[in-house]
């Protein structure tokens, strides 16, 4: 993809990474139901419940999307990066307090804004799959977004 095109779309990279994690345009959520705004919803006790069995916390989805945007941000600025430990977060964050669950949306807050500072800034993308990998983070977020938003709905029963 030349530079030429990649300057055509991305307002829509932006548009939908945004309305994805913080702020609602009616591109394809609900009033209310991006990232950011779902979690001011939620308090650690709730982050901490499993809703089932073999699944994870709320703490866990949210601390798996800040883990995932660094990843992708390291591979993006050094395509020699260390592999990731992709089963990490799963095995290690389960209940969390609430200290622990500010730190976590936190860190989520930070490497959104380092990914949003990121495509803001870049004017040609040296590998097309760079801008693969920026529709990627918005996708695999908008998918525990709703795994996110499903738990809700049972854990607010």
């Amino acid at each position: 993809m030349s530079a030429f095109q990649y300057n055509n779309y991305k307002h829509l990279l932006l548009e939908f990474f945004t309305e994805t994690f913080e702020s609602v345009k009616g591109i394809y959520l609900d009033k209310n139901t991006s990232l950011f705004e779902t979690l001011t919803t939620i308090s650690a006790e709730q982050a901490s419940i499993p809703v089932g069995g073999k699944c994870a916390t709320i703490a866990a989805q949210v601390k798996h999307i800040a883990f995932y945007l660094e990843v992708i941000e390291k591979a993006i600025l050094d395509p020699n990066s260390p592999r990731a430990d992709w089963d990490e977060v799963w095995r290690t964050v389960g209940v969390v307090s609430e200290s622990e669950w500010q730190a976590i949306q936190d860190e989520l807050r930070s490497n959104y804004n380092r990914i949003l500072d990121l495509i803001k800034s870049t004017n040609d993308w040296p590998v097309e799959d760079e801008v693969g990998e920026m529709i990627a983070v918005i996708v695999h977020t908008a998918y525990h977004l709703g795994e996110i938003r499903q738990a809700l709905c049972i854990i607010l029963k």
